[in-house]
């Protein structure tokens, strides 16, 4: 299977809930062998997050656990931790998203860990980060959304500050963290030696907010919010159809001459309060509900019609039924079934030779490898 990409390589996964978890998925999916390593005690807490979908385990679970093996440790007892070391010797990468500061309480901090082992590369995912004064305070999503300004910036303008309805943040880490791990295999590859790769879901979290954090260190203007729309284009957002909503995308000058021509204002572009992109900007509250008015005349499927035959960018705001029922989301094999289950999942985004990584199994049983650490 040419999408297997990394198959030979071993990670080690102390993973709870969604970011350590998703990023040993990553691995998996791309053919590592994935051991997880799990309390005895009910394992992973996100076993028990929702109503049990299979096997016991919910939905969660088996979104972020797919094609892993299980082991059960106790990390606070001496036999456990010793477990885990042999693990680690035949191990290459490490990762784990524990509550901040356990690492280090139960002897298995990044300094102590790759001191013996040096070829490892040690991840060590964090909430607030690996310094500061929040370092040990723990974290989740929607509170690293609002503490790194996501929810600041989504939602309507003269509403409430809004979440966003993806795990962007815990995800985003999982993401952040798998790309580090790999370029430490790689700098191993020249030196030989492993090292330690730190993220955290507020560096994520500044990250996708970076634009916006950018536009106000440099010029001092807080960003609003703008719902669909765009801070520095018009028109740039959503607008309701007869039937339904609509996005529509005027991403330079052309694109709006055309747009007005179909919308039958061919005038609109040599009126100087609409003729450039800054103009606009400027007078939108005057541009924006003429379009508006206009758009509600006509159904979605009509709209979408005429305006990708003159090449303006849109699209229909769709309803998760509606985006699996796309052709091109079909045409891309995205949703997959997971072999050896009854149920399909989410694959990963991405294609190695126009080959999608396929799943390799299932999540596992709680400790249905715990061969893998005996005696």
């Amino acid at each position: 299977m040419t999408a297997a990409v990394l198959d030979g390589l071993r990670v080690v996964e102390l993973g709870q809930v969604l970011a350590g978890p998703f990023a040993g998925a990553i691995f998996a999916d791309l053919g590592a062998e994935v051991i997880k390593v799990e309390k005895p005690d009910g394992g992973d807490d996100a076993r028990q997050m929702g109503p049990a979908f299979r096997h016991g385990d919910a939905l969660t679970f088996h979104e972020f656990n797919r094609g892993k093996k299980s082991v059960t440790l106790d990390l606070k007892s001496a036999a456990g931790v010793a477990a885990l070391h042999r693990l680690l010797e035949g191990a290459d990468i490490l990762l784990h998203n524990l509550r901040p500061g356990v690492a280090e309480t139960l002897g298995i901090g990044p300094e102590a860990v790759t001191a013996r082992h040096p070829r490892l590369i040690y991840c060590a995912m964090a909430a607030f980060g690996h310094v500061g004064p929040e370092r040990l305070r723990p974290g989740y999503e929607p509170l690293l959304q609002a503490f790194g300004g996501l929810s600041s910036i989504t939602g309507e303008p003269d509403g409430p500050p809004v979440r966003m309805g993806a795990s962007v943040v815990d995800q985003g880490t999982g993401m952040w963290t798998v790309l580090g791990a790999l370029a430490m295999l790689e700098r191993r590859h020249r030196t030989g030696r492993g090292g330690v790769v730190n993220t955290s879901l507020l560096e994520t979290a500044v990250m996708w907010a970076g634009q916006k954090i950018d536009g106000y260190v440099n010029t001092g203007s807080v960003p609003p919010r703008h719902a669909s729309g765009h801070p520095n284009l018009v028109p740039y957002q959503a607008f309701d159809a007869a039937d339904a909503p609509i996005l529509v995308c005027c991403g330079n000058d052309r694109l709006f001459t055309r747009f007005a021509a179909e919308l039958g204002h061919a005038e609109w572009p040599n009126d100087p309060r609409f003729a450039t992109n800054r103009a606009r900007l400027t007078h939108q509250g005057e541009l924006l509900p003429m379009i508006a008015a206009i758009m509600r005349e006509a159904p979605r499927a009509a709209w979408l019609a005429r305006l990708q035959r003159i090449g303006v960018p849109c699209a229909p705001v769709n309803a998760i039924p509606e985006v699996l029922a796309e052709p091109q989301v079909q045409a891309m094999g995205m949703v997959n079934q997971v072999p050896g289950e009854d149920f399909s999942l989410v694959s990963m985004p991405l294609s190695f030779d126009g080959e999608r990584p396929r799943m390799q199994g299932g999540a596992p049983r709680l400790g249905a490898d715990n061969a893998l650490v005996a005696e």
